[in-house]
Parts: structure tokens; C-alpha cells; sequence
């Protein structure tokens, strides 16, 4: 199959250099947001100037954006995917999306004569390099069989959610609850600095205990040497996907009470200042008075 992609950017190059280096034909979207590309084009990738020229050339699109405003803006209106794609073209959306829009989506492209998938992504761009995302699908069982092979090129694990929007589901479950342990992580790092604990000492406690985790080993060699590479993922973003969660919870009308809190202590980060500052930083960012 050849396959199209939009949006090479800090998870996206990952997915797009394993494609290209296991031999899949590959045309990517020229945009200004997308990482260096010199090595893709090495491997044998093209660049794409328009949507036009990626929809007539591919069988496959992938889209790895940061949510549904621009999943939406890609697939919609008069130069929109949708209204270029070839009949059968598959499109899988690897980004973190609201399953509200997910559904909508998949409706449409449907009736614009494609068929439509969720594969979101958990895991951080240093998987994403190394071909070792885990995948939340939502789609048919014969359609995600189909895709299985090139999902596979870029992926450790795949979890088959359930139908169409599933994937966006259990992603925004997810990251609420990766999210939500680093920022109660970060302010609780915040305020054992203000109150005279040594941030290894803080460490060490929290590793002999009930508070170690996932998100303590991604936040801890910041605290410990200031390498906020551990969790690559901007305040902003995770602003944006905790009011994602909100929506969600929302539609299921389900309880969402500690969301709301954390969903507001990003955005006073974010709206103090520090958007573009990655959540791994987050200790720093509530110590200089984000909260």
C-alpha cells in the first residue's frame, strides 16, 4: 500500500522514519510544524506540497495532529481530504481526538467512499523513534486485521478498543490518568522544595512506596538533574487533552470531579506562562508561583 502522512512532528517523524525504513512507499505533507525531515527523504520518502497531491497518490493517510479542531480543518470542506480521496482509501488518525468528532468523522469519510480508523498512540517520541508505540484502535475487526501489518511497523502493542472512536476513548482514559499522576506528582514536588525537602530525598521516599510509578520515573530526573526529557509533552497539550477528558466525561455523564482540578491547575500553568514548557518541568513551573 502506499501510504500518505500528515504531521511529522515530534511523535509523528518516529512513525514516519519506521514506515520509510521498512520499505513502505511514503508521501508526507509539507508543513512548517514538521520536525527535520532530511532523513526521511534519504530513506526514500517524498514530500507532499498539498492535501490534493497526498490524497491522489495514497491508499493509506495517516494523521498525527495534536487534536480534532485539526482533524476536522484536514478532512473537511472543499480542500479537504474528503473531498479528494480515492474510493477505499483507509484513514487512520493516530492523534488524541474527542470520540464525539471521532464518530462524526468516520461517518463522513464513509459516505465520501473511504473507510476510517482511531489508532491512538500512548508512549513518548523516544518509543515513536524506535518503532515501539502502543496503539488504541477503534475499528472494525476485518479493517484493523487488514491494517495490522503496517500498524505494526511502527508499534510494540496494539489494543483493539472496540469500534470506531473506541481508540480516542480509552486514549483520553489514559492520559487522564498519566497526566493526572504527573501534575499531582509535579505540585506535590513544588511543595516539598518549599518546605524544606530535598527533592531526592522526596525521590527516594516516593520509590520505596505507594507513590512510585510510571509517572514518578518520568518526572524524578528532572527533580534529580534537570533533564526534563522524561515526558516531552507540553503544558499546553496537556491542558488541552484534560479538557478532552472533560467532554468525555461529560458525554458518558460520568463523575469527573479530580479532572476538573487538574484540568484547571494546567491551564493557570499555561495561562501563567508556562504553555510551552514540558510537563516534566511542571515542579518548577507551580514553585514559581503557576498555582
Amino acid at each position: 500500500m502506499t501510504v500518505g502522512m500528515v504531521g511529522v512532528g515530534l511523535m509523528g517523524h518516529g512513525i514516519a522514519r519506521n514506515l520509510a525504513s521498512k520499505g513502505w512507499a511514503l508521501g508526507f505533507l509539507d508543513h512548517p510544524g514538521n520536525q527535520p525531515v532530511d532523513d526521511l527523504l534519504a530513506l526514500g520518502a517524498r514530500r507532499v506540497a498539498d492535501l490534493a497531491g497526498l490524497a491522489a497518490d495514497s491508499e493509506v493517510v495517516i494523521l498525527c495532529v495534536s487534536g480534532s479542531p485539526q482533524v476536522e480543518a484536514i478532512l473537511l470542506g472543499d480542500d479537504g481530504l474528503l473531498a479528494r480521496i480515492r474510493p477505499g482509501t483507509v484513514i487512520v488518525d493516530c492523534s488524541t481526538a474527542i470520540p464525539s468528532s471521532t464518530a462524526r468523522l468516520a461517518r463522513l469519510t464513509q459516505e465520501a467512499g473511504g473507510l476510517f480508523m482511531d489508532a491512538a498512540m500512548t508512549r513518548t517520541p523516544v518509543e515513536a523513534e524506535q518503532g515501539r508505540l502502543n496503539l488504541l484502535v477503534g475499528a472494525e475487526p476485518e479493517l484493523l486485521d487488514r491494517m495490522r501489518l503496517l500498524l505494526q511497523s511502527f508499534s510494540e502493542t496494539i489494543f483493539h478498543a472496540g469500534e470506531v472512536g473506541a481508540g480516542h476513548t480509552l486514549k483520553l482514559l489514559h492520559n487522564y490518568v498519566s497526566i493526572g499522576c504527573a501534575t499531582l506528582l509535579s505540585e506535590a514536588a513544588a511543595c516539598a522544595r518549599k518546605s524544606g525537602i530535598a527533592d531526592a530525598v522526596f525521590v527516594e521516599a516516593l520509590t520505596k512506596g505507594g507513590g512510585y510509578g510510571a509517572a514518578l520515573d518520568r518526572i524524578a530526573p528532572f527533580l534529580l538533574e534537570g533533564d526534563a526529557s522524561g515526558m516531552r509533552f507540553s503544558v499546553a497539550n496537556a491542558a488541552k487533552d484534560l479538557g478532552y477528558y472533560l467532554r468525555l466525561s461529560h458525554d458518558a455523564a460520568a463523575a469527573h470531579q479530580a479532572a476538573s482540578g487538574i484540568e484547571a491547575a494546567l491551564r493557570t500553568l499555561a495561562e501563567g506562562g508556562f504553555a510551552d514548557s514540558y510537563l516534566s518541568e511542571a515542579a518548577a513551573s507551580f514553585g514559581a508561583g503557576g498555582r
